[in-house]
């Protein structure tokens, strides 16, 4: 075998990229941009060599790789080495070799948000709120012990002599009073008010934790609806792109048979108006890749004229076992929202109990120990100083019915988050229900088009060998490009709604892409 020529290359990258493919002379001359005469001695070496099959179909020759030649991976190797050495060397020199910034797969999508996003940020605060409330409530089982100091000027005591005799017993203070002393008190029972507030506390706390993990699947959600929408983006343009290059070559092809004298004036309009038709929905196509590109840059907190790649450039879905029952189960035990209505039950009983301690006794105890003197250098000594202890009990007999309308708004509210909760049963069943549907229907579409592609690009191959060979008309290869195209736009919207019909199911069940409970 001879060394490969630039032309050897060439066929061979296309082949090697498409090894269970095949092609037509006229086809190859389309995708390499060049015209059949130029590689057609360099085909029919490759296929002297070994490396090519050849066979007849439609009176038309095909050529495709020979994956059982015996040097077939070590050619393949050595192709795809030169190719690549060759574009390294291309863009090395223009100049446009530029190292992207991390692209970003779905899961780096979703983490940049939910480090960037200001709700979150926002959400993580109130945990914080929700720690210092719990020792705040904790503060208040504990005593308090108060130190104090004062000073007094009197304008006159009484006298502590009565009847010509020292009365001892009595102490009226100084006309200079000085005072220094320290006060200790301790709520010994408030009616359970206290032991209410600490566990509102604490519910408080795994609130705003099931708070922060439901944003965080919202997030999550939002990151994959435009994460799949670029991909859909992408594939939109690619397909796009495809129907156009595919209606230039057909004019070009036309428009040379043309000159021959081989297809008609209406072909050639026909076909150029064709090309016109594909301009708008390309332009469309591109436009919308950038606009769901500044889109996914504002969820991440990007500047806009930050570049952004992502890793995926193809709609690429796995299926789900539907189990309705089972989703059920799950969304109860796991979704944020149920978690949350639970708690809320839970601290309006603790509401009820709170408001309830208006009607029980309140028990307090304080000591105090202090010092009082004229002057501050005869302050601390025994003859100055002083202690006292005590406990209060005091019970409201009456207090113009505050009470009662506290205990009745709490139970109120408890009622009102008992038919909340049952209110949200019956709508997560609805949300697994639809998802469940929504995942039949995607599947059914992929199904019903996936096998429909191949079946439409044969068709188009069908139909432009029959043009070239004058047993078809020009329209049968212009509508057989717009049917792969459409088959193929449907496939990829069919991807892309499974996609979502699962983002939308692990939202319900509290599920999280990246695993875990967030």
């Amino acid at each position: 075998m001879k060394l490969l020529s630039k032309n050897k290359l060439k066929l061979l990258k296309l082949f090697y990229d498409h090894p269970a493919s095949q092609f037509y002379i006229q086809e190859i001359g389309r995708k390499l941009g060049k015209k059949p005469g130029v590689f057609q001695r360099a085909l029919n070496n490759l296929y002297k060599d070994g490396l090519l099959l050849s066979e007849y179909k439609a009176n038309a020759r095909f050529f495709r790789i020979n994956t059982h030649n015996p040097i077939y991976n070590e050619l393949k190797s050595i192709v795809s080495k030169s190719a690549l050495i060759s574009l390294i060397f291309v863009l090395t020199c223009s100049g446009t070799l530029q190292a992207l910034d991390n692209p970003l797969s779905l899961s780096d999508a979703i983490v940049t948000a939910f480090k960037n996003n200001i709700e979150i940020q926002i959400q993580d605060k109130e945990l914080s709120i929700a720690r210092a409330d719990i020792l705040g409530a904790k503060s208040e089982f504990l005593p308090v012990l108060e130190l104090n100091a004062g000073y007094t000027r009197n304008g006159a005591v009484a006298s502590t002599l009565s009847g010509g005799k020292k009365d001892t017993g009595i102490f009226t203070g100084y006309k200079n009073d000085n005072s220094l002393g320290a006060n200790l008190s301790q709520v010994v029972y408030n009616g359970g008010f206290n032991t209410a507030n600490l566990n509102q506390a604490r519910l408080s706390l795994k609130t705003a934790e099931e708070t922060l993990r439901a944003k965080k699947l919202d997030i999550e959600f939002e990151a994959k609806r435009l994460y799949y929408g670029l991909l859909l983006a992408y594939e939109t343009e690619r397909i796009a792109q495809e129907l156009t290059d595919n209606s230039r070559e057909h004019y070009e092809d036309v428009k040379n048979r043309y000159t021959q004298g081989l297809s008609s004036r209406f072909d050639l309009l026909q076909s150029s108006v064709q090309v016109s038709l594909t301009m708008p929905e390309l332009v469309k196509a591109k436009n919308a890749v950038e606009l769901i590109k500044a889109e996914l840059k504002k969820l991440l907190n990007f500047k806009q004229q930050q570049e952004l790649e992502v890793i995926d450039k193809r709609l690429n879905y796995s299926l789900t076992q539907i189990k309705e029952d089972d989703f059920l189960k799950q969304a109860y035990l796991n979704k944020p929202e149920m978690a949350l209505r639970t708690l809320g039950i839970d601290i309006s009983k603790w509401s009820i109990q709170m408001a309830k301690s208006g009607w029980r006794p309140l028990v307090n105890a304080n000591a105090g120990y202090d010092f009082r003197s004229n002057s501050w250098g005869s302050m601390i000594n025994k003859k100055h100083s002083n202690w006292n202890a005590g406990l209060t009990l005091s019970f409201a007999v009456f207090d113009g019915f505050s009470t009662k309308a506290k205990v009745d708004a709490a139970k109120l509210r408890y009622s009102q988050a008992v038919l909340t909760k049952e209110n949200l049963v019956e709508q997560i069943a609805v949300d697994v229900r639809q998802a469940c549907l929504d995942l039949k229907q995607a599947e059914q579409v992929i199904d019903s088009q996936k096998d429909n592609v191949g079946q439409a690009k044969e068709a188009l191959e069908i139909a432009r060998i029959s043009y070239d060979n004058g047993q078809a008309k020009n329209l049968d290869v212009l509508d057989a490009q717009v049917s792969l195209s459409q088959i193929e736009t449907n496939l990829s919207q069919g991807i892309y709604d499974y996609l979502m019909a699962q983002a939308e199911l692990d939202r319900t069940l509290g599920k999280s892409f990246l695993g875990g409970r967030n």
